[in-house]
């Protein structure tokens, strides 16, 4: 157990039965784009849900352009009255983590029932002080989105840090206290080449130096963040702070600072959610694949809010789902990978997402997000990926691994699957164009578009992508459907070339088997088949790089 926790719930424990009720606890957000909701619109939480949590009437986003950007404490008292937590449209700001996070908290505490969330415990305030495209050391105290070397249309008067300082302040009154911090940034720092850059005016680092750099960085941000807001809400002990994995070299960074640091915790991976391509920004744009659709921030807010609960109220020591140990078979014709599983048993699941494939001859190079990598770097053929326990799961190679040689596992790739060669292309409805496949791909398609919009990429020729928002069958071939404004740089496709589908995010199909009820539904009916169903709360596999295989 960590002695974070520990300490952060004999606190709680006391503060619930000394404070006046109800008790208000604050919930503060640092981050850029997916914790701001960048392009998350149109938003799915329009009015009071009746769970009884607040925002400010300001909003969720605390901080905004020109409003007082660096000079928080001038803000108007009276934007500061607390009403029920909604989300709020601030220009292509939309949805946040907010809702699906606290409400899942207060329905875990109560039961699900909302008519003792009416009458019985906390009463949870959000509060997010970020800003899209940030990097780490722009969120901090050393704001340095100030610092002249700062490009003029990156700077935006700075003052993120100072902002969440002030909410707290604004927040004070009785039984008031800030129970968790959560942290959604990194992206902003990744480099090209795997590194890390940490300014905008830096060289990147190499993968190893800047992953240590962040994880260092994001730890003491931690420490700092606590003992600032502590001292202001006169709390004793550290705050903990949950945060999610990045795409790119931060996410890796991520889960090392939760190792290290005691009072950090990493909820999982956020692939399994919908994009922003589903997203409708303005009538004539769709948002862009990094960033989240509303009903995509409302639900990784719920396993946020999940993640939370199991730490703080029931006193579990919380890890992801991810791998422990790896060994090759006897044979050396395959490798066994022990997990931490959640709540097993581990699941190879295609009929949420998609099978991740990437076919050659005779096998795959990468099979359900892994691909295994010999010493010089070379991907071996893979045949099959099985669960053999509840912890364990099986990857079989195309042919054994030669004696001597050592080899790694990698989890997380885009592509879900190969789709043969373009036959034709030609109008479609309403300004659209149309590829025509070559054969029928109904079956491997159906899983993405019962998600929303996924892309089709080219892998011979000028590369171009484009995201399919409609797929049919027509005389036994498979048609898709998309709009050419979208093509990217607009290279067009050309008849001949092979494509593959992908999501918008690297990912992989292991699951564990979590069976939280969901407080919310898709909402967004406007893409995908999923509206009305709930949100389903299983932990994915973490990504991860370069995992290490003993010899059997």
């Amino acid at each position: 157990m960590k002695r974070c926790f520990v300490v952060t719930a004999l606190l709680l424990a006391h503060s619930f039965a000394q404070e006046t009720k109800p008790t208000i606890s604050g919930i503060w957000l640092m981050g850029q784009s997916l914790c701001d909701g960048s392009e998350s619109l149109p938003v799915v939480t329009t009015a009071d849900t009746g769970w009884g949590n607040y925002s400010f009437m300001r909003g969720v986003r605390t901080w905004l352009p020109n409003e007082n950007a660096s000079t928080p404490e001038k803000r108007a008292a009276e934007l500061f009255t607390l009403v029920p937590l909604r989300a709020q449209v601030n220009g292509g700001l939309g949805e946040t983590v907010a809702n699906g996070l606290a409400d899942h908290l207060k329905a875990a505490l109560v039961d699900f029932d909302k008519v003792r969330a009416a009458q019985d415990g906390p009463r949870f305030l959000v509060a997010c002080a970020g800003q899209g495209g940030r990097q780490i050391q722009e969120l901090s105290s050393a704001d340095l989105s100030t610092d002249e070397r700062t490009p003029a249309s990156r700077r935006n008067g700075g003052g993120y840090y100072r902002t969440s300082l002030d909410d707290a302040r604004r927040a004070m009154r009785a039984g008031f206290r800030i129970e968790a911090l959560y942290w959604m940034q990194g992206e902003g720092n990744g480099g090209a080449r795997g590194g890390i850059v940490p300014a905008r005016w830096d060289a990147e680092l190499p993968r190893a130096e800047g992953l240590a750099w962040y994880r260092d960085q994001l730890m003491a941000y931690r420490k700092q963040w606590s003992a600032d807001l502590c001292a202001i809400t006169g709390q004793r002990g550290e705050l903990p702070m949950f945060t999610y994995q990045s795409l790119g070299p931060a996410g890796a960074a991520q889960l090392m600072a939760a190792n290290a640091d005691s009072c950090i915790y990493l909820v999982g991976p956020h692939y399994a959610v919908p994009s922003a391509i589903n997203s409708r920004v303005t009538a004539e744009r769709h948002g862009d694949a990094i960033h989240l659709a509303a009903d995509g921030e409302r639900w990784w807010g719920e396993q946020v809010g999940k993640v939370m609960h199991r730490v703080l109220h029931l006193h579990q020591a919380w890890q992801p789902l991810r791998p422990r140990h790896a060994k090759l078979d006897a044979g050396r014709d395959g490798v066994v990978i022990e997990f931490t599983v959640p709540c097993p048993p581990l699941s190879i699941d295609t009929s949420s997402l998609a099978r991740q494939e990437i076919a050659t001859e005779g096998g795959f190079t990468s099979l359900a997000g892994f691909q295994v990598r010999g010493n010089d770097g070379r991907t071996l053929s893979l045949t099959a990926v099985e669960v053999i326990a509840p912890t364990q799961l099986r990857i079989r190679f195309g042919k054994p691994l030669p004696m001597g040689e050592k080899c790694r596992v990698n989890y997380g790739h885009p592509f879900a699957a190969a789709l043969g060669n373009i036959a034709e292309l030609r109008s479609g409805p309403e300004k659209t164009e149309e590829i025509v496949l070559a054969a029928r791909f109904a079956d491997p398609l159906k899983p993405l578009s019962n998600e929303g919009a996924f892309f089709v990429t080219n892998i011979t020729g000028a590369n171009t992508r484009v995201p399919v928002r409609a797929v049919s069958e027509q005389n036994g071939v498979t048609v898709l459907g998309y709009d050419p404004r979208e093509l990217r740089n607009g290279t067009r496709f050309e008849v001949g070339q092979s494509v593959v589908a992908q999501r918008p995010f690297s990912y992989g199909n292991v699951r564990d088997s979590d069976p939280e009820r969901s407080v919310y539904t898709f909402t967004d009916a406007s893409y995908g088949t999923r509206v009305g169903q709930p949100y389903p709360l299983w932990n994915w596999c973490v990504l991860f790089s370069d995992f290490d295989v003993d010899a059997p």
